[in-house]
Protein backbone atom coordinates (compact mmCIF):
# COMPACT_ATOMS: atom_id res chain seq x y z
CA UNK A 1 0.00 0.00 0.00
CA UNK A 2 1.56 3.27 -1.06
CA UNK A 3 2.27 5.87 1.72
CA UNK A 4 -0.21 8.72 1.23
CA UNK A 5 1.25 12.22 1.18
CA UNK A 6 0.30 14.66 4.23
CA UNK A 7 -3.22 16.18 3.88
CA UNK A 8 -5.16 19.38 5.63
CA UNK A 9 -5.98 18.19 9.55
CA UNK A 10 -7.96 21.17 9.88
CA UNK A 11 -10.80 23.16 8.33
CA UNK A 12 -11.32 25.78 8.08
CA UNK A 13 -7.88 26.95 9.17
CA UNK A 14 -9.49 29.71 11.70
CA UNK A 15 -11.72 27.29 13.15
CA UNK A 16 -9.19 27.54 16.75
CA UNK A 17 -9.89 31.46 16.80
CA UNK A 18 -13.53 31.76 15.83
CA UNK A 19 -15.99 33.45 18.33
CA UNK A 20 -18.09 31.15 19.70
CA UNK A 21 -21.50 30.93 18.40
CA UNK A 22 -25.02 30.28 20.33
CA UNK A 23 -26.12 27.82 18.27
CA UNK A 24 -22.60 26.03 17.01
CA UNK A 25 -20.52 23.61 19.61
CA UNK A 26 -17.83 21.12 19.70
CA UNK A 27 -18.24 17.51 19.43
CA UNK A 28 -14.95 14.80 19.66
CA UNK A 29 -15.77 11.90 17.19
CA UNK A 30 -14.35 8.38 17.96
CA UNK A 31 -13.70 6.73 14.65
CA UNK A 32 -13.81 3.63 13.72
CA UNK A 33 -10.55 1.97 13.25
CA UNK A 34 -7.84 3.76 11.08
CA UNK A 35 -10.62 6.12 9.39
CA UNK A 36 -9.76 9.83 10.89
CA UNK A 37 -8.33 10.89 7.52
CA UNK A 38 -11.04 9.44 5.91
CA UNK A 39 -13.79 11.24 7.88
CA UNK A 40 -11.91 14.28 7.88
CA UNK A 41 -11.90 14.35 4.03
CA UNK A 42 -15.91 14.22 3.69
CA UNK A 43 -16.20 16.69 6.70
CA UNK A 44 -14.02 19.24 4.58
CA UNK A 45 -16.34 18.10 1.58
CA UNK A 46 -19.55 18.74 3.73
CA UNK A 47 -17.43 21.97 4.93
CA UNK A 48 -18.06 20.80 8.47
CA UNK A 49 -15.48 22.47 11.04
CA UNK A 50 -12.93 20.27 12.23
CA UNK A 51 -9.73 19.91 13.62
CA UNK A 52 -7.47 16.46 14.31
CA UNK A 53 -3.86 16.90 15.08
CA UNK A 54 -1.80 14.83 12.94
CA UNK A 55 2.29 14.81 13.02
CA UNK A 56 4.69 13.59 10.60
CA UNK A 57 6.82 9.91 11.63
CA UNK A 58 10.13 9.12 9.97
CA UNK A 59 10.75 5.46 9.55
CA UNK A 60 13.11 3.57 7.50
CA UNK A 61 11.60 1.20 5.41
CA UNK A 62 12.88 -2.83 5.16
CA UNK A 63 14.72 -1.31 1.75
CA UNK A 64 16.82 1.07 4.15
CA UNK A 65 15.12 4.43 2.58
CA UNK A 66 14.03 7.07 4.84
CA UNK A 67 9.86 7.56 4.87
CA UNK A 68 7.86 9.62 6.51
CA UNK A 69 4.38 9.26 7.55
CA UNK A 70 1.23 11.29 8.28
CA UNK A 71 -0.15 9.94 11.63
CA UNK A 72 -3.13 11.38 13.84
CA UNK A 73 -1.82 12.78 16.87
CA UNK A 74 -4.57 11.41 18.99
CA UNK A 75 -6.02 7.84 17.35
CA UNK A 76 -9.45 7.92 16.74
CA UNK A 77 -10.68 11.09 17.57
CA UNK A 78 -11.67 14.04 15.27
CA UNK A 79 -12.99 17.26 16.68
CA UNK A 80 -16.21 18.67 14.92
CA UNK A 81 -17.61 22.23 15.76
CA UNK A 82 -20.93 23.44 14.00
CA UNK A 83 -24.39 22.44 14.18
CA UNK A 84 -26.62 19.95 15.39
CA UNK A 85 -26.83 19.05 11.27
CA UNK A 86 -23.43 19.42 10.70
CA UNK A 87 -22.84 16.87 13.89
CA UNK A 88 -25.68 14.83 11.91
CA UNK A 89 -24.18 15.00 8.81
CA UNK A 90 -20.78 14.02 10.31
CA UNK A 91 -21.78 10.72 12.33
CA UNK A 92 -23.49 9.49 9.14
CA UNK A 93 -20.56 9.16 7.26
CA UNK A 94 -19.91 5.78 8.12
CA UNK A 95 -16.72 6.06 9.38
CA UNK A 96 -18.30 7.45 13.54
CA UNK A 97 -18.56 4.87 16.32
CA UNK A 98 -19.54 7.40 18.55
CA UNK A 99 -19.83 10.91 19.36
CA UNK A 100 -18.81 12.52 22.86
CA UNK A 101 -20.18 15.77 23.96
CA UNK A 102 -17.77 18.64 25.21
CA UNK A 103 -18.25 19.66 28.98
CA UNK A 104 -15.74 22.52 28.50
CA UNK A 105 -15.30 24.03 25.16
CA UNK A 106 -13.01 26.80 25.81
CA UNK A 107 -10.20 24.59 27.74
CA UNK A 108 -10.80 21.99 24.69
CA UNK A 109 -9.82 24.95 22.01
CA UNK A 110 -7.12 26.27 24.42
CA UNK A 111 -5.29 22.67 24.44
CA UNK A 112 -6.01 22.27 20.94
CA UNK A 113 -4.50 25.46 20.16
CA UNK A 114 -1.39 24.66 22.06
CA UNK A 115 -0.84 21.22 20.82
CA UNK A 116 -1.45 23.19 16.90
CA UNK A 117 1.46 25.49 18.24
CA UNK A 118 3.57 22.88 18.90
CA UNK A 119 3.19 20.22 15.74
CA UNK A 120 3.72 23.99 13.99
CA UNK A 121 7.48 24.53 15.41
CA UNK A 122 8.26 21.43 13.65
CA UNK A 123 10.16 19.74 16.69
CA UNK A 124 9.79 15.83 16.75
CA UNK A 125 6.92 15.18 18.90
CA UNK A 126 5.55 11.88 20.40
CA UNK A 127 2.05 10.90 21.29
CA UNK A 128 1.41 9.92 24.97
CA UNK A 129 -1.17 7.99 25.78
CA UNK A 130 -1.47 8.39 29.27
CA UNK A 131 -0.33 10.86 31.12
CA UNK A 132 1.85 10.76 34.19
CA UNK A 133 1.83 13.01 37.35
CA UNK A 134 4.70 15.43 37.47
CA UNK A 135 5.39 19.33 38.19
CA UNK A 136 3.68 22.23 36.37
CA UNK A 137 6.41 24.24 34.15
CA UNK A 138 6.70 26.79 31.59
CA UNK A 139 9.24 26.34 28.75
CA UNK A 140 11.75 30.31 29.26
CA UNK A 141 13.41 29.41 26.24
CA UNK A 142 14.14 27.93 22.65
CA UNK A 143 11.48 26.89 19.82
CA UNK A 144 8.37 26.04 23.35
CA UNK A 145 9.26 29.47 25.07
CA UNK A 146 5.56 30.27 26.64
CA UNK A 147 4.63 26.62 26.65
CA UNK A 148 3.12 25.37 29.69
CA UNK A 149 2.71 21.46 30.63
CA UNK A 150 3.69 18.35 32.74
CA UNK A 151 7.13 16.89 32.57
CA UNK A 152 7.57 13.52 32.85
CA UNK A 153 10.91 11.17 33.07
CA UNK A 154 11.18 8.72 30.05
CA UNK A 155 14.26 6.82 28.54
CA UNK A 156 16.14 9.19 30.62
CA UNK A 157 15.29 12.00 28.99
CA UNK A 158 12.81 15.10 30.64
CA UNK A 159 9.87 15.22 28.33
CA UNK A 160 7.17 18.41 28.35
CA UNK A 161 3.71 16.98 27.85
CA UNK A 162 1.18 19.49 26.31
CA UNK A 163 -2.22 17.95 27.03
CA UNK A 164 -5.47 17.85 25.53
CA UNK A 165 -7.17 17.31 29.32
CA UNK A 166 -11.23 16.37 27.84
CA UNK A 167 -8.95 12.76 26.62
CA UNK A 168 -5.96 12.43 29.36
CA UNK A 169 -3.42 12.47 26.25
CA UNK A 170 -1.58 14.74 24.63
CA UNK A 171 2.42 14.97 23.16
CA UNK A 172 5.68 14.84 24.29
CA UNK A 173 9.43 16.95 23.12
CA UNK A 174 12.46 16.81 24.95
CA UNK A 175 14.04 19.42 26.76
CA UNK A 176 16.54 20.50 28.67
CA UNK A 177 16.41 21.41 32.44
CA UNK A 178 17.43 24.83 31.92
CA UNK A 179 14.53 25.75 29.58
CA UNK A 180 12.27 25.16 32.26
CA UNK A 181 10.83 27.17 34.89
CA UNK A 182 8.71 25.47 37.76
CA UNK A 183 4.93 26.49 38.40
CA UNK A 184 4.22 24.17 40.88
CA UNK A 185 2.43 21.06 41.77
CA UNK A 186 -0.42 19.79 39.70
CA UNK A 187 -3.74 20.00 42.04
CA UNK A 188 -5.90 16.77 42.51
CA UNK A 189 -8.70 18.21 39.69
CA UNK A 190 -5.69 18.11 37.51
Amino acid sequence: MPILGEEPDIFPETILELPEEPDTQWWALYTRSRQEKQLMRKLRELQIGHYSPVIGRRYKSPAGRIRTSFLPLFANYVFVRGTGEARYEAVSTGCVSRCIDIADPLQLVTDLQQIRSLIETGAALAPEERLEPGDLVRVKSGPFAGFEGTIVQRDGQRRLIVSVRFMNQGASAALDDCQLEFLGKPTPAE
